[in-house]
């Protein structure tokens, strides 16, 4: 069986002509590859320097189709996204007769007209992942369309949660990112692992307000203590990391900015952290808590989108709500006196195994391609 990915995943070509694409979307693809003759990527190369979280194609089977990057906020890129649509549908078309099967992964600009035209001029077999928030209030337009296509057609479509009033098609399904050797080695973390004072906390992801950074950093200056403080990780890149730093210097807080880091790199802190801090406005449901939780990092997360439904408020981790500076200062004081942390730890390595790539490939073997 041949498996076409339509994507917007960042791609990059180094000096030597290999290529590259942003790592989570080409871990998973490395995976599936296990399980096709051949994939066929149809994904958007950059010429600008790629980013630190790239990574290569480990399997010959994956063959990398270009697109021209289009899409954003502009009036001008709007128009320009329009230009190409021929040429994507084009692409899109002759990739199509060489596979069995299609994967389109949304929300994108691309998927607002690849919806409709696969919707009503494909017989292929396929189906659509969404990996945004599937209950989103007010979202962006081009969103709001993709999901409400999403709903009225009648091929698969994965999600994050499972939400009442769910069509039929949507399958909830966890995004993976844990590999079997990863949770060999979580095992003998969280086996070994002891949650007490003084306490580490990290912070994986984009260095921006909507992420949650400033509500952390307000939140620990307004402790009452710091004494149960021992270290703040931010793992991450973003344009106000310097501000930031700043007032951490400022605030007199333990704060360390590592930038990003390799993988291997996070999961070393993973191990000696106590608590992933993600006080995000809008999530689906991020990777990193899955990751976190596999080496026994207690989340203390936002209570959106489906978050709910894997972390239960003072059982297995601690719900953020309101998602405010001073709602993220009430769960770090309330995580800092729990007792639980044990049983904590125990419940969330399990948990993680819904995030395994083997788990999600039986599933996709066995719910969508009826293997």
């Amino acid at each position: 069986m041949k498996l076409a990915i339509i994507s917007h995943t960042e791609h990059y070509k180094l000096s030597d002509g290999a290529i590259v694409g942003w790592g989570p979307t080409i871990s998973e693809i490395n995976h599936l590859a296990k399980d096709f003759e051949e994939i066929y990527h149809i994904a958007f190369l950059y010429t600008k320097a790629p980013s630190e979280s790239s990574l290569p194609y480990t399997s010959q089977k994956i063959n990398f189709i270009p697109l021209k990057p289009v899409g954003g906020k502009g009036f001008s890129s709007k128009l320009e996204l329009i230009y190409n649509i021929p040429t994507i549908l084009s692409t899109v078309r002759k990739t199509l007769k060489l596979v069995d099967v299609f994967q389109l992964r949304t929300p994108t600009g691309i998927g607002v007209f690849l919806i409709p035209y696969l919707t009503f001029f494909s017989a292929k077999k396929g189906w659509y992942k969404y990996a945004g928030n599937w209950i989103q209030k007010n979202p962006p337009l081009g969103y709001a369309l993709q999901r409400w296509f999403l709903k009225q057609q009648k091929r698969k479509v994965t999600i994050n949660g499972r939400w009442p009033n769910q069509p039929e098609q949507c399958l909830t399904f966890e995004n993976p990112c844990l590999t079997e050797a990863e949770r060999e080695e979580g095992l003998q973390i969280t086996n070994l692992k002891k949650i007490e004072p003084p306490f580490t906390f990290c912070f994986v992801g984009r260095l921006e307000d909507t992420k949650g950074v400033q509500r952390i950093i307000d939140a620990f200056r307004d402790l009452d203590s710091l004494d149960k403080v021992d270290s703040i990780h931010f793992i991450g890149d973003g344009e106000k990391m310097d501000h930031y730093k700043s007032q951490c210097n400022t605030f007199g807080l333990p704060a360390l900015f590592h930038g990003f880091l390799e993988r291997v790199q996070v999961f070393e802190i993973y191990k000696k952290a106590h608590f992933i801090l993600l006080p995000s406005d809008s999530e689906g449901f991020p990777k990193v808590i899955a990751e976190a939780m596999n080496y026994g990092c207690i989340p203390l997360v936002s209570n959106v989108s489906c978050i709910h439904q894997y972390i239960n408020d003072g059982k297995n981790g601690f719900l953020i709500a309101p998602i405010t500076s001073e709602g993220v200062g009430n769960k770090i004081s309330e995580s800092i006196e729990c007792i639980n942390y044990e049983s904590f730890i125990k419940k969330n390595y399990t948990i993680a195994e819904y995030f395994t790539y083997n788990y999600f490939r039986n599933r996709v073997n066995r719910e969508i391609l009826n293997k």
